[in-house]
């Protein structure tokens, strides 16, 4: 019993952490003294720390401290480590691969690409000094579906996702004993992509609204004169239903129309196919990703108040563009080897920004948006003047607005609920970091809160004001080294007063609920 005691102590007091490797193989870790010993089967080996699975459950343990005796105990020098990915086939051929390459340039390594078959590959980091291999990282690039399930059978390290973690996903995750996977350190963005419509370059139709978007993917609407073009069934083509995209593209196009897809759609497994197919016929209608559309040609979203919303670079990184699509990394509450913890340090790096944008997609670094450049935000602000929205507060507004410029940080919350959505979330870490490293020491921030026109004017401005104060303070409360006495944090709130996109839609309202942050 003593022995169990201790043995149980001393577990305790090692970092509660996990590894990669799946060895099982049998274990015994003995202290230096020999007096304390722990029997069980090796889960991973991460060059610091032991993973065990014991008669106490699963320990971690810092191989500085004991002794490894049995057929399962890693060889300690050199020590390879391993990495396993698995998810999104878009993620893992295209930007993980070039920002493993980047990674390596900057730390000296040569990578390496070994593939095994169509979906699995590894890149193998060599160091260059002495060309020892010091990391693999492997891949299985298939579909978010794929990549969670791998995560909750313990055969991944890393979820590369197209979409946000399903309750039931997180729920079964917790209860594998893998973590909140809601909390800080278990996911984060990558990098920025967004659902549009597609068209090949000789279809006349150049704009559609949200709703007939959906419509149409529902087999409501069939015919090409329904869009304002002609007399031609629509072919409908979608990405693979297990794949991320197409979840993403059901949850923010259909989802909110209240809508199911028709069975009359073309499904493609990889985005470059669907591409293919749309811009090859004429009376093709798809959906794919911005850094997918390739040579087709991407539909501006319209309403019938007459705002349009075109996807850019800028629109999707601001969120005005309503079908954003983050691109997760998706962890559990285990420790990773160090090379591993270095390249997650790396992609959120400056040097990262550039590699995901040459890749194609969108970055995250903040940009600061000038006034003269946001003429149709000031239009569209004009144009819904009246009662509500008088001209006083519009004086009011230009007066607080034009000394200033916008970040590209904004924040909006998730639908009917004050939780803040998943690209947001990750804006706050980002701009807590910016704070913390000084990078607006001596300047002024203004977070501005703006609603969408459902109610009284007053009540809105009210609602916003609350928001930007929320955003403010978890900004804040994220910002632990930041010394926000160097910078101004300011809040102010113009309600309704301008508008992003039409109020009569779910998509234009949750486009029009924002806290957005203005720097001088």
């Amino acid at each position: 019993m003593i022995t169990i005691i201790r043995a149980a102590v001393l577990a305790a007091l090692f970092l509660c952490s996990a590894t990669l490797s799946v060895w099982a193989q049998d274990v015994a870790l003995s202290s230096r003294d020999g007096k304390i010993e722990l029997s069980g089967t090796l889960l991973g080996f991460d060059g610091e720390f032991y993973r065990v699975e014991t008669e106490y459950g699963e320990l971690t343990v810092d191989s500085t401290g004991v002794q490894c005796d049995g057929p399962g105990c890693p060889n300690l020098d050199p020590f390879v480590a391993e990495l396993q990915l698995s998810g999104s086939a878009t993620m893992g051929e295209v930007l993980m691969p070039a920002l493993i390459d980047g990674f390596a340039q900057r730390n000296g390594y040569t990578a390496v690409r070994e593939d095994e078959d169509e979906h699995r590959f590894t890149y193998r980091l060599i160091d260059e000094k002495n060309e020892q291999t010091v990391a693999l990282f492997m891949f299985r690039a298939s579909n978010s579906d794929e990549g969670f399930a791998d995560l909750l059978a313990d055969e991944a390290d890393i979820v590369m996702s197209l979409r946000e973690m399903r309750p039931e996903e997180r729920v079964r995750a917790r209860e594998a004993g893998l973590g909140d996977m809601t909390g800080l350190n278990r996911s984060r963005v990558l990098s920025l992509d967004a659902v549009v419509p597609v068209v090949s370059a000789s279809n006349p139709v150049k704009q559609i609204s949200p709703l007939m978007l959906a419509r149409a993917f529902a087999g409501k609407v069939t015919n090409w004169q329904a869009l304002g073009g002609p007399d031609a069934p629509i072919d409908l083509h979608l990405p693979d239903t297990s794949s991320g995209l197409a979840q993403a593209i059901s949850d923010q196009v259909m989802r909110p129309a209240t809508l199911k897809f028709t069975d009359d759609i073309t499904r493609h497994a990889r985005p470059a196919d669907l591409a293919e197919a749309v811009a090859n016929d004429s009376f093709a209608l798809g959906i794919t990703s911005y850094a997918e559309q390739r040579d087709t040609d991407v539909l501006t979203l319209s309403g019938s108040c007459g705002f349009a919303l075109d996807a850019s670079r800028r629109t999707i990184k601001t969120e005005d563009y309503p079908l954003t699509a983050p691109m997760f990394l998706y962890f559990p509450a285990r420790r990773l080897p160090q090379v591993a913890r270095e390249f997650l340090a790396f992609t959120r790096s400056p040097a990262a920004q550039i590699v995901i944008r040459r890749a194609g997609f969108v970055d995250q670094t903040p940009e600061e948006i000038p006034v003269e450049d946001q003429g149709n935000r000031f239009t569209n602000a004009i144009a819904v003047a009246g009662p509500e929205i008088t001209l006083e507060e519009l004086q009011r507004m230009n007066a607080a607005l034009k000394p200033m410029a916008r970040l590209s940080t904004s924040f909006r919350f998730e639908a009917g609920s004050v939780r803040l959505d998943a690209q947001s979330r990750s804006n706050v870490q980002q701009l807590a970091r910016a704070l913390e490293v000084g990078q607006y020491d001596a300047r002024r921030l203004l977070f501005v809160g703006f609603s969408d026109g459902q109610g009284a004017s007053f009540a809105n401005r009210d609602i916003a004001l609350r928001r930007a104060e929320a955003v403010r303070q978890a900004v804040i409360t994220a910002a632990v080294t930041a010394n926000l006495e160097r910078v101004t944090l300011d809040l102010d709130a113009f309600g309704e007063a301008m508008p992003m996109a039409c109020d009569d839609t779910a998509w234009g309202r949750q486009a029009n609920r924002r806290v957005e942050v203005w720097v001088r």
